[in-house]
């Protein structure tokens, strides 16, 4: 079974196997006292009914009653340790689900919706439970407490674990008649959760468009769909279990009768005891329970093999970039790009060709272009996002790929065109970025992007929040705020994706006479399509299908009648602004 294979997985409980241990012992503790007790209560009827005296009653009658309090501790016990281990290894899990997404982002989950991600680190890891409390441990159980019937019942008559033995072997095999539909609709049952929580995702986070364009009902249809798919696939999937059920309950039943035939025949042989013949169909019957406890969890357990499956596939996942190197020191801000060549995928074309640039310390660059031109992703390189196939990129000097990611982060600070601000304060939003700034440092720094005067204006100003992905703010204010956060970290280097996109035109003009400020001393590449923006850089390079066209200042570029004079006169005119 993919969960019992998924050696990632199972390695998480190493760190618990004291915990694994203490719960296999208590579980095996638990089923051989219960199998003791009952054998015990089994041969004193076997002594009443054929007439035994008080001195040999009383013996097992007070070894029942040493046994009783102790089987009432043990299931505790095994409860209790199995929980423990299981809720430890989950919290394990679940950092490690998180720890690939930190590693994989962004670019290695551009793929995944974001109802399934979070199928996987809510859902998908509490599926584990199941394996980890409920099966683990009873499966090593299974493989020992069984024997210890046998052996007992062969003390009794050699004959008996010769009756006993084939249906337990059926029994415990059940669920691999099945196995290969078991996985399948596993897989399918867990696809479509994750298929239901990524609509109802969608769903609540366009609500806005769905209410202005009538399509409310269409996303509903939507969810309904999915849900009629995970319906149908829970409906297989419980079809599936009940006949697992309903066979082993009639192996069981099988197994139960053929003994109680031998054992009958045995006494009526006088090969067997009158007073051993209830403890021999007692022994045989509890000789199921834990293989029995086994299959019957195991009719669910192709779920929890589902999702263990997306989850190493997950752990799994080869890191977008790679992050092996040792080197903190820069010799200055300076950004260079050398022959830099970058595709998206191996049959998809060039996005860079042969790129080369040069932003020197304390300089800024604008990088303008048609759509798809290679702007983002020649910003996403340098935020090394993913590396480039060819060519280097390197900051004073020192190639990306030799910096340790978080000194790169130190390096470089970020402000996307659509910035993501949580569910938290203005302050809490900011300190994201350094939580050690200042109340003095917060008001600098959203004075300087522009933000400080609204933020005040804020009923709680400071302390106001802004609402998930900070809906209480309009585009141009989360901007700012953004903004004033990549301010914060005080980087040398300072990425801007079109600042003022979001931003009315009074409001982008005060941040256009603001930029200058903001960008002085900093290493800045601007991602723009504003001529407001676009003429507060040092130069301006312009990008055609992956390639640099021509470099130069605004005025020197537009004598030039090049690429530049055209993007100017078709998309960057000031009446589109």
């Amino acid at each position: 079974m993919k969960l019992i294979d998924s050696w990632t997985i199972l390695a998480l409980l190493r760190p618990h196997r004291r915990l694994l241990a203490a719960a296999i012992a208590a579980g095996a503790l638990n089923q051989l006292l219960t199998i003791a007790a009952a054998g015990v209560g089994a041969y004193l009827v076997g002594l009443v009914a054929t007439g035994a005296g008080r001195d040999r009653l009383m013996p097992w009658f007070w070894l029942l009653v040493v046994l009783i309090p102790l089987r009432a501790v043990a299931p505790y016990l095994e409860s209790y340790l199995s929980h423990a281990m299981a809720f430890r290894a989950l919290v394990d899990v679940r950092g490690r689900v998180q720890s690939a997404y930190e590693r994989l982002a962004p670019a290695g989950l551009a793929a995944r919706r974001s109802g399934d991600l979070g199928t996987t680190v809510v859902t998908d890891v509490e599926a584990l439970e199941l394996f980890f409390a409920h099966t683990l441990s009873p499966l090593v159980v299974a493989a020992t407490v069984p024997f210890s019937t046998l052996v007992a019942l062969g003390l009794i008559d050699g004959i008996l674990p010769i009756v006993v033995l084939p249906i337990l072997i059926a029994v415990a095999t059940v669920p691999a008649w099945l196995a290969r539909r078991a996985r399948a609709q596993g897989d399918a049952v867990k696809a479509a959760a994750a298929e239901v929580g990524a609509e109802t995702v969608d769903a609540i986070q366009g609500l806005r468009e769905l209410t202005v364009f009538a399509a409310t009902g269409t996303q509903r249809g939507r969810i309904a769909a999915a849900a009629d798919r995970l319906r149908a696939g829970q409906h297989a999937h419980a079809g599936r279990a009940g006949v697992e059920k309903a066979a082993i309950d009639t192996l069981v039943t099988v197994g139960v009768v053929a003994v109680l035939a031998a054992a009958a025949v045995l006494t009526a042989a006088d090969r067997m005891s009158p007073a051993l013949f209830p403890v021999a169909v007692v022994l045989a019957a509890f000789s199921y329970a834990p293989v029995t406890i086994v299959a019957e969890v195991a009719k669910d357990l192709n779920l929890a093999a589902a999702a263990a499956a997306r989850i190493t596939t997950l752990l799994a996942q080869p890191d977008p970039v790679t992050n092996h190197g040792t080197t903190t020191e820069v010799n200055g801000a300076e950004v260079t790009f050398r022959g830099v060549g970058f595709r998206y995928g191996p049959d998809l074309p060039d996005a860079l060709t042969g790129l080369d640039l040069t932003i020197p310390a304390g300089r800024s660059l604008a990088l303008v272009g048609h759509s798809g031109a290679g702007k983002s992703t020649t910003a996403h390189l340098l935020l090394r996002f993913q590396d480039p196939q060819r060519g280097t990129i390197k900051i004073g000097g020192t190639d990306l790929r030799d910096l340790p990611l978080d000194r790169l982060r130190e390096l470089v600070a970020f402000v996307p065109q659509d910035p993501y601000l949580f569910h938290a304060t203005v302050t809490e939003n900011l300190r994201i970025a350094r939580p050690d700034a200042t109340d003095d440092d917060l008001t600098r720094a959203a004075s300087d992007a522009g933000a400080h005067e609204f933020i005040t204006a804020l009923p709680d100003g400071y302390d106001t929040v802004v609402g998930e992905r900070g809906t209480r703010l309009s585009g141009g204010q989360r901007q700012r705020v953004a903004l004033a956060r990549a301010l914060l970290t005080e980087s040398p280097v300072l990425v801007l994706d079109e600042p003022v996109s979001n931003l009315d035109a009074e409001t982008e003009a005060v941040l256009a006479d603001a930029m200058a400020g903001i960008i002085a001393g900093r290493t800045t590449l601007i991602i723009a399509h504003r001529l407001s923006t676009i003429r507060v850089a040092d130069r301006i390079a312009v990008l055609d299908h992956g390639t640099l066209a021509e470099t130069g200042t605004h005025d020197d570029l537009l004598a030039r009648s090049g690429a530049y004079a055209r993007l100017v006169e078709t998309q960057l005119a000031p009446t589109s602004a």
